[in-house]
């Protein structure tokens, strides 16, 4: 463990993983104190960059944005009751109503500390638990890994924030783009139309941007992000807690790092649901449940360290088993990919610097946050008074210029064009986009384990329930699905007995 930690910070404390750390972390910074534009939108149009840099440092760099976000996020909540991203929505709570207070710089430090040790819990975590169940799932088999992948969509499907069956039917969509390309066991193509560019398959990052990057700044440069800005000057003076506040924000804080850790390392779940719940708990728990809404303390430490800490887990399967548990964590493996690195358990045996690299960057990244968000809240208050009119134009031709320099095809600039067109639609549909790009970089995965399994059992398909790893994830799905359609037959049934 000390060689791989060694191992890591040399890669992590190497000017180049300093820079690229330091590039991550600012950019998901302010990507999270802007309302509106969000991190997926972020990261996919940076992905282009990533592909011109060694995958130890665009891996540091891509995870830098979005914890980065997870911290930054936080900032526009409380000073302009915005959430800068999804998962800071609760941070709006109890965040605001303490800027109303004039506790604005006690809110913004307070989410900084507990954000600091939510993640750097975390962060140990992945550290400690990866290579372990990486070990175990070096004895997988393909059965393993096709059960293991359809637990996986099946879990963020049904577990989604959306309607299940929605969310279900939108990977299947993502699983049939997926199938795009020539056919490596048969060499023939598909879905292609003699087009050359799609012989190698739909590009992941024109079909990430347009899903999230083209609807995210369109929605926003409608409606741009209205609220008013604090003139309230805050000073260090006032940013620093008593000792009662600091005794109030404590307890929450582990509390929501611990909530946090657990749903992060779950496919289907991460950062949102952890924080929901974590307020939930502290709420439930308190002896003064009338003060949140209010400007609780604890309704702000508590989310802020469990939001944090599902961030870093959300690694943990990810990198022990190839397994993305939400959309960020699947364009991690894009870019895995594109380097030629194959995700799974032998990232780690094959590539420790990569992995051993990540992990030492969470270190250094956490300790560069701190120095960001405390010290500059005066800069952040300022860019949120930039004219959103300004911004969106300059977005859009980065992403154009970003899709077009990945394989120089025109025709990527079409299929970010209709992917963005699809994206608007079925956010208008309320459909979970992130499931269709869960879907898209699984489901050739999924495909390639499954006909392997077929070929070595003769099509013999009991060899899943034959091996206890993969009957175990067979009849986890079953029941995931069995305790959705039950739930779905009791709707009707409940209201034909009370007519009756």
């Amino acid at each position: 463990m000390i060689e791989n930690i060694l191992l890591g910070l040399s890669v992590a404390l190497s000017m180049k993983g300093l820079f690229y750390c330091g590039l991550g972390v600012l950019l998901g910074t302010v990507v999270g104190v802007l309302p509106g534009l969000g991190t997926m939108a972020t990261l996919a149009m940076l992905m282009p960059i990533t592909y011109h840099i060694d995958p130890n440092f665009a891996v540091i760099m891509l995870a830098g944005i979005y914890y980065g976000a997870a911290y930054g996020g936080s900032t526009a909540s409380i000073l302009l009751n915005l959430p800068g991203t999804v998962t800071s929505v609760v941070t709006t709570l109890d965040g605001y109503p303490m800027a109303q207070q004039g506790k604005a710089g006690l809110a913004l430090f307070i989410t900084a500390i507990a954000s600091f040790v939510g993640s750097m819990i975390g962060a140990v975590l992945l550290a400690v638990l990866t290579v372990p169940l990486a070990n175990i799932a070096m004895k997988f088999g393909p059965q393993e890994y096709t059960a293991l992948m359809v637990f996986g969509l099946v879990a963020a499907s049904m577990l989604s924030t959306g309607r299940p069956l929605k969310s279900l039917i939108i990977v299947f969509v993502g699983m049939l783009l997926g199938l795009v390309g020539i056919d490596m066991n048969s060499g023939t193509s598909r879905y292609t139309f003699n087009l050359p560019e799609l012989f190698d398959g739909l590009s992941l990052v024109a079909i990430a941007l347009g899903l999230f990057g083209l609807p995210e700044i369109i929605t926003t440069a409608r409606g741009g992000p209205e609220g008013k800005v604090t003139e309230e000057r805050i000073t260090l003076r006032s940013m620093l807690p008593s000792r009662a506040e600091w005794r109030e924000s404590a307890w929450p804080m582990l509390r929501g790092t611990g909530i946090g850790s657990f749903f992060g390392a779950l496919p289907g779940t991460g950062g949102m649901i952890a924080t929901f719940i974590s307020y939930a708990v502290e709420k439930r728990i308190s002896r003064t449940p009338e003060k949140f809404g209010h400007g609780a303390i604890a309704g702000v430490a508590s989310p802020e360290a469990a939001n944090n800490a599902a961030v870093q887990t959300a690694f943990i399967p990810t990198m022990s088993l190839g397994i993305p548990g939400d959309a960020v964590m699947a364009m991690m493996l894009g870019v895995l990919m594109v380097h030629g690195v194959i995700p799974g358990p032998q990232v780690i045996t094959e590539h420790p610097d990569l992995f051993w690299g990540l992990v030492a960057s969470f270190v250094v990244g956490n300790i560069l946050l701190v120095g960001l968000n405390i010290p500059l809240v005066g800069l952040w208050v300022r860019l949120l008074k930039v004219p959103y009119h300004l911004l969106y134009p300059i977005m859009i031709a980065f992403v154009c210029v970003g899709i077009y320099s990945v394989r120089s095809s025109v025709l990527d600039i079409y299929i970010l064009l209709g992917a963005g067109i699809v994206g608007i639609v079925l956010k208008l549909l309320r459909f979970e986009l992130a499931t269709l790009l869960l879907g898209f970089v699984l489901g050739p995965m999924i495909e390639e384990n499954f006909r392997r399994t077929m070929t070595v059992t003769n099509g013999d398909f009991s060899s899943f329930l034959d091996r206890p790893i993969a009957a175990v994830f067979v009849f986890g799905t079953l029941a995931i699905v069995g305790f959705f359609v039950i739930r779905y037959l009791m709707r009707f049934i409940m209201p034909a007995r009370a007519n009756a």
